[in-house]
Formats: structure tokens, C-alpha cells, sequence
């Protein structure tokens, strides 16, 4: 239904912030009269994911931080719930990151920011219990390279700003933003591809390895030159290619599968072309390699 994610400095009340949201939105989903779609509320955070504050100290241990939160994002996306996320938040670039994950899931989004002063939070640091601290030399980097919220840009908006010593926050407002908001769908960039079977290079290379050989099989025999040979029995019939009217060496052979394979690696990898997703079966790489031998092959 929806992702909220809650951004603001260190020691700035996000997380007392963050479950008032929850406790909130819980009472409205458990009213007898509410008959939305929503039926969870979930939070997730540092701590709820046991992930220790000296991950932040510096930057070869913050990125598996980060790559933690943003897997639990995606694994509690859903239409029936309202995932809050209580994190520092502090890059944009990573907040950019959950805004296409959620835009994939076809999710709402909304920005809260909690406003307090540098001073504030220093004040705030120091009444926390030490096993509760940053390390002070991090407390004061994450400050000064925190990236504020803005309403100007899409992964930020809608964006609600809570001063520290605001007593009540938007409620009302935020839960009409994730239950009736603007809903983005999925664009070329966020659309999820689906991801090709684990072993397709095998079957690329084992199916067009077999084929070379069966051409080659067919010469020896005397009866390759001009022929239409089968190259693979389909669910619609036999698979076939034009053999060239003269003798094809090996070498040519494997120099076009090779070249065949190493174009169609990338395609493995990221699950499809520019043309959309692709059949890796061996029905259907028979028949790419079949065309493809025909074409150079003339």
C-alpha cells in the first residue's frame, strides 16, 4: 500500500516519531468502521534488524548497513501494508533507491522529516545511554553530511516536515497520503524484469555446442552441403536450418558460436534485450542459433 520513510539527524526523535505513526495507523486499520485494504503496519529500523550503530563509522561497513535495510524494504512491500521505514536516511541517493523499489511494487510513498536543530540532537546524544550512542566522531559526520529532504524532488515528496517540538504530527494528513495519494506506477527504470533460469548459459552453450556438431556430423556423412537439417524437435514440429551450398569449416562454426554466445551473455544476466524478456529453453536458442548460422552462413 505504502512506504514511508522517515528521515532526519541522529538523535533528532525518529524513532519516537516513527512508532506514534505506527500506533496510529494500527488504531485506524483495528476501527470496526475502517474497510480499506490495509492490514498491517509494519516498522523496521536499525535496531529491529540487529544492526549495530558501528556500522555507521565508516564507509566499507556502512554500505552492508545499508544493503541490510533496503533488502527488509523489499522483502515487506505489499498492497495490504504500510511499511515504515525509521532509518537515518540521510543519503539521497538512497532514499532515490527505496522510492524506485517501492514505484516496483506498486506502492505509495511519502517523506517524513523530522526537523531539529544540530544543537538539539547533541543535546539529545549525550542523555542517551553509551550501549544506545553513536560514536561522537560519527555523531558529528552523519550530521555534517546528512542530505535534507526536499519537496522538490519526486523521491521526496509527498514530503511532511515535524519540527522536534511539535507535540501532535500530521497524522490525518500522512494517512491520507498513503491510503488516497498519488500512486506512480512502474516505469521502464523501476519495472521489475523477470530473471532468467540459473542454468541458461549452460543451456546456451550445451544447445549451440550440439548443433555445431551435428552440422558438422552431417558433412563428414557426405550429406551436409545444401541440405535442411534438423536441428531440434519443437512442440510445433521439427526445428530446421538451410545449410549453405558448400562445405563449412569448424573453425567458422565455432567463431559464430561464439559470437552468438557472447552476445546473448548480457541478456543473461540482466534477464532480457531491448526487445523485452527472453526464451532461454532450448527450443528457442535452437532456433535463434539456426537463423543466426543461416544468415552469416548465406
Amino acid at each position: 500500500m505504502a512506504l514511508i520513510t522517515i528521515s532526519g539527524y541522529p538523535c533528532s526523535g525518529k524513532t519516537t516519531r516513527a512508532t506514534a505513526l505506527k500506533e496510529e495507523f494500527e488504531t485506524k486499520i483495528k476501527d470496526p468502521t475502517y474497510e480499506g485494504l490495509i492490514t498491517s503496519i509494519v516498522l523496521i529500523s536499525d535496531d529491529t534488524l540487529s544492526l549495530s550503530r558501528d556500522g555507521y563509522n565508516d564507509g566499507r561497513a556502512e554500505k552492508p548497513q545499508r544493503a541490510a535495510l533496503f533488502t527488509a524494504v523489499q522483502r515487506n512491500l505489499a498492497k495490504n501494508t504500510v511499511l515504515i521505514v525509521d532509518g537515518l536516511n540521510y543519503i539521497k541517493g538512497f532514499r532515490y533507491q527505496m522510492y524506485c523499489a517501492a514505484r516496483e511494487a506498486n506502492v505509495r510513498v511519502a517523506t517524513v522529516f523530522i526537523a531539529a536543530t544540530a544543537e538539539i540532537c547533541r543535546s539529545w546524544y549525550q542523555e542517551k545511554p553509551e550501549a544506545a550512542r553513536y560514536a561522537e566522531a560519527t555523531f558529528e559526520n552523519l550530521i555534517q553530511r546528512y542530505e535534507e529532504p526536499s519537496s522538490m524532488v519526486r523521491w521526496d515528496s509527498p514530503l511532511f516536515t515535524i519540527p522536534w517540538n511539535e507535540e501532535q504530527p500530521p497524522v490525518d494528513e500522512i494517512w491520507q497520503a498513503v491510503t488516497g495519494g498519488l500512486l506512480r506506477p512502474p516505469n521502464a527504470g523501476t519495472k521489475s524484469i523477470p530473471k532468467p533460469p540459473s542454468d541458461a548459459l549452460q543451456t546456451l552453450e550445451t544447445m549451440t555446442a550440439t548443433i555445431v556438431s551435428e552440422i558438422m556430423s552431417n558433412q563428414t556423412l557426405g550429406a551436409g552441403a545444401g541440405i535442411s537439417l534438423k536441428l531440434y524437435d519443437g512442440t510445433d514440429g521439427p526445428i530446421k536450418m538451410q545449410l549453405p551450398s558448400r562445405t563449412v569449416t569448424l573453425s567458422e562454426l565455432q567463431r559464430l558460436k561464439r559470437q552468438f554466445v557472447m552476445m546473448h551473455r548480457k541478456a543473461i544476466t540482466q534477464g532480457a534485450t531491448e526487445n523485452g524478456p527472453v526464451d532461454w529453453s532450448e527450443e528457442a536458442i535452437a532456433a535463434k542459433f539456426g537463423n543466426y548460422l543461416e544468415e552469416r552462413l548465406g
